[in-house]
């Protein structure tokens, strides 16, 4: 594991041991969160041996409405261990950004000077917390974990994953590339994130656009615990659109772009026709005719269903519906 930190130099002295909270969004993980909860109890433990964290650091697993045993696993976890392992109830399935947010404004309420998020599965190097503690110790506000390969990915996958983060760049959003959602968030970031109430979540998005003093911290992606992946083709699609969407309104101005294209092209057309008529040269039939058609209707068809998804997003915003609903707590 390797660590890119961009915190001032002149800071010389530590922080003090911070009190962390791990923040764990579950959907469907009952094969194994319970090797998921023994994996992070030992690096959790290590740093409070060491006093690199504080004795009162917890583990929070938030059940996004599961539909196996995984809140029934989180139970017991909590009666094995009331003090390290705690729960978060969705009432019901709000998709993980929602439930991630959930946790991390839980941290925020218990008064946490540090949360980590990390995925269930594992995938992310448990290893890195250490790095991360670390960066924060020496005056790092968010601390992003950053993958050094793509290994365990299919070349489909990466490929779409670097596509994806071109094109974000390109429509003007700012993002990390090649880090997921294993970040470390001081108590002053997740104060700052509260403030930000919109309904449409893209939080790879909204952190880096904070600020703050930041760093990172490289670590090398595993295989998954147990289970299968929760961000199929279609999510990933749907995940893509909802963050450009949230973060850009460039879309919308390539209608206008295109839209001029068009008009360009329809003038450049005339005049070639006009040509044609004035040398005789003309040819009858449908064919130029019926290409035009279909190339217009396509991008009229396109740009109404660009500006459709930024009125779906107008409309669930001005509903203002809450975020999540906590079912229980433990």
């Amino acid at each position: 594991m390797s660590e890119e930190k961009t915190i001032p130099s002149t800071n010389t002295s530590l922080r003090n041991p911070p009190r962390t909270m791990l923040v764990i969004p579950c959907y469907n993980e009952e094969p194994g969160l319970r090797t998921t909860a023994e994996t992070l109890r030992r690096p959790l433990q290590g740093l409070i041996d060491i006093h690199e964290i504080d004795e009162r650091s917890t583990v929070l697993f938030v059940d996004d409405g599961s539909k196996d045993a995984t809140w029934v696993v989180i139970n017991a976890l909590h009666a094995e261990d009331p003090q390290l392992f705690h729960g978060i109830k969705l009432a019901h399935n709000k998709g993980h950004q929602n439930a991630l947010f959930a946790g991390l404004m839980h941290a925020l309420r218990a008064n946490a000077d540090a949360a980590i998020s990390m995925d269930a599965d594992l995938q992310d190097d448990p290893g890195a917390i250490d790095g991360m503690v670390e960066a924060y110790r020496e005056g790092a506000e968010i601390v992003y974990g950053m993958r050094d390969n793509r290994d365990t990915d299919t070349a489909f996958k990466r490929g779409t994953a670097h596509m994806f983060y071109g094109l974000m760049k390109g429509l003007g959003t700012e993002t990390v590339p090649d880090h997921a959602d294993y970040r470390l968030m001081s108590h002053e970031t997740l104060a700052a994130l509260s403030q930000y109430r919109e309904s449409n979540l893209f939080l790879r998005g909204l952190i880096p656009s904070l600020g703050f003093t930041t760093a990172k911290v490289y670590y090398k992606r595993g295989e998954r615990v147990a289970g299968e992946s929760k961000y199929p083709l279609r999510k990933m699609v749907s995940f893509a659109v909802q963050g450009i969407t949230s973060f850009s309104t460039k879309p919308l101005n390539l209608i206008t772009d295109t839209g001029l294209v068009s008009v360009l092209a329809g003038i450049a057309m005339l005049i070639y026709i006009l040509v044609t008529v004035c040398t005789d040269n003309a040819v009858s039939g449908w064919a130029s005719i019926m290409c035009s058609l279909w190339i217009l209707g396509g991008l009229i068809l396109l740009a109404l269903g660009i500006v459709g998804e930024y009125i779906a997003k107008i409309y669930i915003e001005v509903k203002a519906r809450p975020h999540y609903i906590i079912e229980a707590v433990i």
